[in-house]
């Protein structure tokens, strides 16, 4: 197929209708951006559109860019994510990208399942409790990333050199990735992406880079994660997470 052709396929899948032609009041944008993301991009790399739909969720949900993220959820929807993946994707964004846009977020995507007739609230995935989202937290932590964090924060004043690392490990790991409905490769897959569309986050992206590595994704993968996110976050965003992670992603 060529690059029209597969824009059209990929614009089926995911949308369940055609690419833009010459309808709407700016269908040349249109064409250069459906190419360019669905006839390109989604072409390129060996992550499925299942996965790039999380990826592009996680993305349009860190820039709060709520009407694409609709129409994301629902595409994610159509080439096989389940609501509880769609969900963990989101709620995950919140240690990064702070609770008020997250919300946002998940306003954005329970009104593309309310249009989808999905029954709101879904299953609850928390596996922690009070008393050991600490333990449970540095469990998943250490593994990746060791005392990193508590190293790098012992110079704090009073109680906030225990208090920021362990906010961490609790919010983050305990809280968070310690949840069912997804793994842990995918979780760590999908911090890289959301940490590169922050901006200004590099020493993050680095870090979890390494982590995401030691999670099982590939070099490859990671790579095409962050290329699909560039049409999202815009190309000197990608720049700058490749240039930031080039030493791991060329280590032998």
């Amino acid at each position: 197929m060529d690059r029209v052709e597969r824009t059209e396929a990929t614009m089926q899948e995911l949308f369940h209708q055609p690419a833009v032609t010459t309808e709407g009041t700016d269908p040349e944008f249109m064409r250069i951006l459906q190419r360019f993301i669905f006839g390109d991009v989604c072409h390129t790399g060996s992550l499925d559109n299942r996965m790039r739909e999380l990826v592009t969720v996680t993305v349009l949900a860190t820039l709060n860019t709520l009407p694409q993220l609709k129409a994301h959820t629902q595409a994610a929807l159509n080439v096989g994510c389940t609501p509880i993946e769609i969900r963990e994707a989101i709620y995950q964004c919140a240690p990064f990208i702070g609770f008020p846009k997250t919300l946002n977020a998940i306003g954005a995507m329970n009104e593309a399942f309310q249009v989808a007739g999905i029954e709101l609230p879904l299953p609850e995935q928390g596996t922690v409790s009070e008393e050991n989202r600490n333990e449970r937290g540095l469990q998943l932590q250490a593994p990746l990333y060791g005392t990193e964090i508590k190293d790098r924060y012992t110079w704090l004043p009073g109680d906030f050199a225990e208090f920021v690392p362990r906010m961490l490990t609790e919010l983050c790991f305990g809280d968070y990735m310690s949840r069912d409905g997804m793994d842990g490769k995918t979780r760590e897959l999908l911090t890289v992406v959301l940490l590169a569309a922050l901006g200004g986050a590099e020493v993050q992206v680095k870090s979890h880079v390494e982590g995401a590595l030691k999670a099982g994704n590939s070099k490859e993968e990671l790579v095409c994660a962050l290329v699909h996110t560039g049409c999202y976050m815009g190309i000197p965003r990608l720049f700058n997470a490749l240039n930031t992670c080039k030493e791991l992603l060329t280590r032998e």
